[in-house]
């Protein structure tokens, strides 16, 4: 792994790395008043550069959280996950003694999607009093980090994402076929390249994930099992990872083409309740 690019001391911010390759906490910055574009010219370069940017501190409302998200692209609706009234772009993430956290597995966000998330910026508004942590894990060091012999067998394979795990939830919602398969036709299932180029910073990183891809294309299903369970088992090594401990008012943003993320579902029966909206990206390529 490679040391930081970045000249931290040209920031109009401060910037204090976790680790040696992936995450940062971010400091000297109010997001309660819409960053200047030298700023976002900077926040732009430290998520390139660190993958997650992590905040404290920030008192905002969700109109002030949509701001901030706007200034780096148009923003998407989740169709599957519950929204805040009026706001169809925030995200209600909560889970309490009723409803278990169930976002605890290495992913990245809406791959299924044809053109999936470039980033999602997520505000924690009540956490547990301990335990909930969110891990985050750098995919440009997974792919370094394949023995040679890997990454020629991947280097140019196609896989398939879907939306798989959430059909089953429409079909627990009492959906019907036909409804569900409305949803099919919008959202295909997506051919993404395994090893996918960034397209800012031309690095590559690993883009398969156990909550969304689906089979090798090309390969038999034993095969492409086989490979695929050893490429996810990447996002699980501590040295390509970063955690962070949530504070209510923190928030973390984070590069969805570069790194995996897993909530850990540690804290139950305590609340956790947290609001994320989601930047669109592009075609991986």
């Amino acid at each position: 792994m490679t040391k930081p690019a970045l000249k931290t001391e040209a920031l109009p911010f401060q910037l204090e790395p976790l680790t040696p390759s992936i995450g940062a906490v971010v400091a000297g910055i109010d997001l309660s008043r819409q960053p200047d574009d030298e700023t976002l010219k900077g926040l732009r370069a430290a998520l390139l550069d660190r993958k997650v940017l992590f905040f404290r501190d920030q008192d905002i409302t969700t109109e002030q959280h949509l701001a901030f998200a706007r200034a780096f692209g148009a923003l998407e609706v989740h169709p599957f996950a519950p929204h805040k009234p009026g706001y169809p772009e925030v995200l209600a993430i909560t889970h309490d003694e009723n409803s278990r956290g169930r976002e605890n597995a290495w992913h990245s966000d809406v791959t299924w999607r044809l053109e999936p998330s470039l980033g999602s910026i997520l505000r924690a508004l009540e956490v547990p009093p301990v335990g909930g942590d969110t891990l985050f894990s750098d995919m440009y060091a997974a792919y370094d980090g394949l023995p040679d012999e890997v990454r020629a067998k991947i280097d140019g394979r196609t896989a398939i994402h879907d939306f798989a795990h959430f059909r089953i939830g429409l079909r627990k919602q009492g959906k019907s076929e036909a409804e569900i398969e409305e949803f099919n036709k919008k959202y295909p299932p997506a051919e993404h390249p395994v090893v996918r180029t960034h397209p800012e910073t031309g690095r590559k990183g690993l883009y398969v994930n156990v909550a969304f891809t689906q089979h090798i294309v090309g390969m038999d299903k034993t095969e492409s099992d086989a490979l695929l369970k050893y490429l996810y088992a990447q996002a699980a090594i501590p040295e390509y990872q970063c955690r962070f401990r949530w504070r209510a008012n923190s928030i973390a943003f984070w590069d969805n083409r570069a790194c995996q993320h897993y909530a850990a579902s540690d804290y139950w029966p305590a609340v956790r309740r947290m609001e994320r909206v989601t930047i669109i990206g592009d075609r991986p390529y």
